[in-house]
C-alpha cells in the first residue's frame, strides 16, 4: 500500500512539474497568428511551393474555386495544383482584414487578390480554424470579383 501511494504521489508531482500549462490565447494574439498564417499561405504561391500550400488546408475544407465547391483537402490541393505549375505566380493575395472570435479558435481573413502585374482582380475571404497550438488551417475559402461600382454622390 505504501508503494502504491508513493507511486501515485510521484506521478502527480511529475505531471505537475514536468508539463507546461496551456495558456489561453487572447484574441489579439490569435489575430496576429492568423495574419502571419495568411501571409505564409500566400507566400507558397510566390515561392511556387504547392506542398507547403497543402499544409494550410484543413482536412474538411470547402473552397469555392471553380465551377462547383471543392470538398476536402485532397480536392482543393488537386484543383489548386494548376496554379503552381508555371515558373511565375499567376496571382498573389494578402490579408487586409482579420477578425477572430473571442474564443481565439476561429477567424476570418479578407483582402485583395492581384494578378501578376499587381492589378486588383478579386477579393478573397477565408475562414481559419485553430487545429493545434499555433496551427491555423483554412476551412472555407471564396473569391469574389473586384467591385467596379460607380458611386454617385447623394
Amino acid at each position: 500500500m505504501q508503494i502504491d501511494s508513493f507511486f501515485m504521489l510521484s506521478l502527480c508531482l511529475c505531471a505537475c512539474g514536468c508539463s507546461t500549462p496551456l495558456m489561453p490565447i487572447t484574441p489579439d494574439d490569435a489575430k496576429t497568428q492568423v495574419i502571419a498564417s495568411e501571409r505564409a499561405f500566400a507566400k507558397t504561391m510566390a515561392d511556387r511551393d504547392h506542398s507547403v500550400f497543402a499544409d494550410f488546408i484543413a482536412a474538411d475544407a470547402v473552397f469555392f474555386s471553380g465551377p462547383k465547391p471543392l470538398h476536402g483537402k485532397q480536392q482543393v490541393v488537386d484543383y489548386w495544383a494548376r496554379f503552381y505549375t508555371a515558373p511565375a505566380a499567376p496571382f498573389s493575395w494578402e490579408p487586409r482584414e482579420v477578425e477572430v472570435l473571442a474564443t481565439g479558435d476561429l477567424a476570418l481573413s479578407s483582402g485583395p487578390v492581384r494578378d501578376a502585374t499587381g492589378k486588383d482582380i478579386a477579393t478573397f475571404t477565408s475562414v481559419w480554424r485553430k487545429e493545434a497550438p499555433n496551427t491555423w488551417r483554412v476551412v472555407f475559402d471564396k473569391g469574389n470579383d473586384v467591385c467596379r461600382c460607380a458611386t454617385t454622390p447623394p
